[in-house]
């Protein structure tokens, strides 16, 4: 298992084929104002890919964006709310279809309240994350090993989460409720992105 950094663009042929955990580190919470400094990848394998972007970058990285926008590859996401926003802001793509890990939690984690991704990972697979690097300068000059870990750590256990989580929304006979879901989640980051993150458009509130 290796954490592997890469500057602008991912390089071609490194990952194997199925679905794809992806990640985003960003400058802060709002995505327009608040770049993005890296995407993280994992195909399932063991290993970690990192892609990071310098202040200025054009984002111009077209083998991070055919994966990303290839529509025969499911990206596997906790909160992609979040990430298909900065995704399609700075990168341009629509990074679907979709399965998100905090959505699915929801769904059939129905006797609690913590749905984190720390929280999951410790309850469906008996593992701990820490979480000491979720606030740190994502735009520095240099990414320490610590955050390159708390980067990785982020994808590394998506795949296997997956598997359970599928298994459960069938299991309770969500699967199709989730679906629509995820398929309504590259909609929602748009929303977001107009100016409607903090509202509920469906809501009968004006």
């Amino acid at each position: 298992m290796a954490v592997y950094l890469h500057e602008e663009d991912l390089p071609a042929g490194v990952l194997g084929s199925g679905p794809i955990a992806v990640d985003t580190e960003t400058m802060g919470l709002l995505t327009p104002r608040d770049r993005l400094c890296l995407v993280q990848l994992s195909d399932g394998g063991g290993d970690e890919h990192l892609v990071r972007f310098a202040p200025g970058s054009s984002y111009d990285a077209p083998n991070l964006k055919a994966v990303l926008a290839d529509p025969a590859r499911v990206k596997l996401y906790h909160f992609a709310r979040f990430d298909l926003a900065a995704i399609e802001h700075y990168l341009g793509v629509v990074a679907a279809p979709v399965f998100c890990t905090k959505i699915a939690s929801k769904l059939t984690r129905t006797y609690t309240d913590r749905h984190g991704l720390k929280d999951l990972v410790r309850e469906l697979l008996g593992k701990e994350l820490s979480k000491q690097q979720q606030s740190s300068d994502w735009g520095g000059t240099e990414l320490s090993e610590a955050q390159r870990e708390y980067a990785a750590s982020d994808v590394r256990y998506l795949h296997a989460m997956h598997g359970i989580l599928v298994e459960r929304l069938a299991r309770e006979h969500r699967s199709e409720a989730a679906q629509a879901a995820f398929d309504y989640l590259p909609h929602r980051a748009r929303l977001d992105l107009m100016g409607w993150a903090d509202k509920d458009i469906f809501s009968h509130e004006s």
